[in-house]
């Protein structure tokens, strides 16, 4: 069983994305479920999914990411102090842009395992509490 925190974009294209991101991110969490695997995600991940259907006033579309974010399973974390003081760090490379530093410092203050993205600038990013940083396409199923 690992701890594998997914990126805002997972959840979006798990939502919205019909095409090929949709369809492997719905694999993806088809083969955590398999493994048992933890799904973890950060409340900042809930204010991003948020921003478009509210602004649109689409209520059932806000309704099913509140829904996929607080189901048993997801672990929504908080930035917090310890989480703070690792962004402080991460912000220190100038090619990561501040919400992915808070994704990045959240995951590894959590020390999961996998962090999936599909920025592929962050898949080659090093981030010690991680274990590894991937990108959608290339994250083993």
């Amino acid at each position: 069983m690992s701890k594998v925190f997914l990126d805002t974009n997972i959840f979006i294209y798990l939502i919205e994305d019909r095409g090929v991101n949709g369809r492997r991110a719905a694999e993806l969490l088809d083969r955590m479920t398999e493994r048992r695997d933890s799904v973890y995600t950060s409340t900042l991940t809930l204010g991003e999914v948020l921003t478009l259907p509210l602004q649109k006033e689409d209520v059932k579309l806000a309704d099913q990411y509140e829904r996929i974010l607080t189901s048993p399973g997801v672990h929504l974390l908080d930035f917090d102090r310890v989480a703070a003081r690792i962004y402080a760090r991460v912000r220190l490379d100038k090619g990561i842009k501040a919400p992915d530093a808070m994704q990045l410092s959240i995951a590894a203050a959590a020390q999961c395992d996998l962090f999936v993205t599909n920025d592929d600038r962050l898949s080659r990013k090093i981030v010690p509490g991680i274990h590894f940083v991937s990108g959608l396409e290339r994250v083993p199923l």
